[in-house]
């Protein structure tokens, strides 16, 4: 799959329909998700699989993802809006 056909896939899935995902996805995605490593890339793309509601719960710091990689990729997202 070419890299602007994968790109357009992952913009309509980070489109959640609720604001709150939306306003953390779709700006991370268009941009930083291009200048993430791979293994990052592939992270995000594992985060877009998740349901809704569990990642309402991460961003809004209420729960953490179990999965180390799941946990990485909302911390990276979360750093971006919340910098130190």
């Amino acid at each position: 799959m070419s890299a602007d056909i994968e790109f357009k896939r992952l913009y309509w899935h980070s489109r959640r329909g609720m604001l709150e995902l939306d306003v953390l996805l779709g700006p991370f995605l268009e941009e930083a998700y291009r200048d993430l490593e791979a293994a990052d890339q592939d992270r995000f793309r594992m985060l877009l699989e998740s349901e809704d509601q569990d990642m309402f719960g991460w961003f809004m710091q209420r729960s953490e993802p179990e999965n180390p990689d799941l946990k990485r990729i909302v911390r990276m997202i979360l750093d971006r809006v919340q910098p130190n």
